[in-house]
């Protein structure tokens, strides 16, 4: 009877053991559903076809190739407009840039997303990730008139970064140095900075004036202060210690990035690595030279390829792989020559760095804003393939989703909770879906109309000079971007209804005021 007894005993144990690691597995797995750590990676200037699985010819992405393989490759998603401003303050508040007459930033221009604006890193925050920013900025800082030499606020730390590491502007911009959370990394305060977009300042030598100082030649735009042997758009004197070098842009972008995840692998953390390969002036690390066969823009997306790579051995390291939602994308879309010559359209060959479709960076044609966009996170997404249509404000209200934190009603207007297209769970992306340029598009299924131009408005003469595929015209365009990826037959003419019905869309979207409404 003992004997019966303890058999007894020892089955209802095993069963307890059972039920008991059955739930810790049902626990982790619901902890890895509602607070992934979410790594956003945000390319500059990648075009569609610019990496290998989206039809790259000329340059290896062994490790962009990997992800899409192993994750979810949409191949209709768009950032919010074809130029890089706009779309990184619609993807950081869920709200079309044109609501804030958001453009192409100067590099001394004051912070675009004021401290009050919910953000995505704030909400993230308030669900207890701990956020950073770590790459190019092109938001503003500071409220105008800024002095480099003090602390400079408000910044990414004031809406909702617990940590920032910047390159304050873009590449091709001065002043030419980083900034750390609030402060220039480096400064002498005996050597102080002073930066001027309006006049020359001081006497140092500008790429105009000394144009046998530079090692690539640039546009007049792009003729004015030279650092570390580039001309840059604006003029800069001082901080010469702080003065950032080109080519080690990777090495110290990983390395803030490396640091930020190590530090929080303990609590879910949300990381913002915002690249500034392949925009110009397209300076890679000597290592990456001759990687491609496309010259400096090819060795350039070489490098933005192994820089992914090593932060995901970060992740692995740190047993991070299996809770970290990856977000690979674009912020608009390709542009060979904009503004140096670093013979990106020579050495192209048999490259279309947007692949099947029309225009690039700037341009209302689809190729503005369609860009390659990649989810991965192991054992959650699975591997696959999605034609849903996308776009990156959606990006604010389907991770609000992932988390679990309520958003209010007057934040993240324009955004939409498409958590379950994200993870692959689902294939229904927009209905519509607008897309932002020097005019406003909007997609419907297959059918893309873009807005024409007023009598009073014009082509930009800089746009007309960079001989750029606008799509802007005085009169309506309609595409079935299905049948014709290259945008080439306007049929306007032949579907006056459809054209009556969307422009019709495109006025209520813009005029709104209810809140996350298709």
């Amino acid at each position: 009877m003992n004997t019966k007894i303890l058999g007894i005993t020892f089955l209802f144990s095993l069963v307890f053991l059972a039920c008991q690691t059955a739930t810790k597995k049902n626990t982790h797995q619901t902890s890895k559903l509602t607070k992934p750590n979410i790594v956003l990676i945000y390319v500059d200037d990648l075009g569609y076809a610019d990496v290998g699985t989206y039809g790259a010819i000329g340059v290896e992405t062994p490790t962009i190739d990997r992800l899409a393989k192993q994750g979810l490759k949409f191949t209709d998603a768009h950032c919010s407009a074809a130029t890089c401003t706009p779309s990184r303050f619609s993807l950081l508040t869920g709200k079309y840039a044109f609501r804030n007459k958001a453009a192409i930033l100067p590099g001394d221009a004051p912070l675009l997303i004021r401290p009050s604006t919910p953000t995505l890193p704030s909400m993230l925050k308030k669900a207890g990730y701990k956020t950073a920013v770590v790459g190019k900025w092109h938001l503003g800082l500071g409220n105008g008139d800024i002095n480099w030499n003090t602390s400079i606020k408000p910044g990414p730390n004031e809406i909702g970064f617990d940590y920032s590491f910047l390159i304050p502007a873009t590449g091709d911009r001065v002043p030419c140095v980083y900034v750390e959370n609030d402060m220039v990394v480096g400064l002498d305060p005996n050597d102080p900075i002073t930066v001027s977009y309006k006049k020359r300042i001081g006497t140092e030598p500008t790429g105009i004036l000394n144009p046998e100082l530079v090692r690539m030649k640039g546009d007049p735009q792009h003729s004015q202060a030279i650092v570390n042997g580039v001309s840059r758009i604006g003029y800069m004197t001082g901080g010469e210690k702080a003065l950032w070098v080109d080519e080690d842009f990777p090495n110290v972008m990983l390395d803030k990035a490396t640091n930020f995840i190590v530090q929080n692998k303990e609590n879910p953390f949300f990381l913002f690595f915002s690249f500034h390969d392949i925009h110009v002036p397209r300076v890679p690390n000597p290592k990456f030279k001759g990687k491609s066969s496309m010259g400096p823009r090819g060795d350039a997306i070489a490098q933005m390829d192994w820089s992914t790579g090593e932060l995901m051995k970060t992740l692995k390291e740190n047993g991070l792989s299996e809770n970290t939602l990856i977000i690979f994308t674009s912020d608009n879309g390709p542009v060979l020559d904009d503004g140096y010559a670093d013979q990106a359209v020579e050495k192209l060959g048999q490259h279309k760095p947007a692949g099947p479709f029309r225009g690039g960076k700037y341009s209302a044609f689809e190729a503005g804003t369609r860009v390659p966009t990649i989810t991965y996170w192991p054992g959650v997404i699975a591997p696959g393939e999605s034609d849903a249509l996308m776009t990156q404000v959606d990006l604010y209200a389907s991770l609000a989703s992932l988390v679990a934190q309520e958003i209010s009603s007057d934040e993240a207007p324009d955004s939409k909770n498409l958590l379950s297209s994200y993870l692959g769970t689902s294939n229904e992306g927009r209905e519509y879906m607008l897309e932002e340029s020097f005019t406003l598009s909007l997609r419907h299924g297959p059918w893309k109309y873009i807005a024409p131009l007023s009598q009073e408005q014009n082509i930009p003469d800089w746009m007309k000079n960079k001989n750029i595929e606008t799509g802007l015209m005085k009169t309506p365009q309609l595409y079935n971007v299905s049948i014709d990826k290259g945008e080439h037959k306007n049929l306007a003419a032949s579907e006056a209804k459809r054209i009556a019905s969307m422009k019709e869309k495109l006025e209520k979207i813009i005029h709104r005021k209810t809140i996350r409404s298709n």
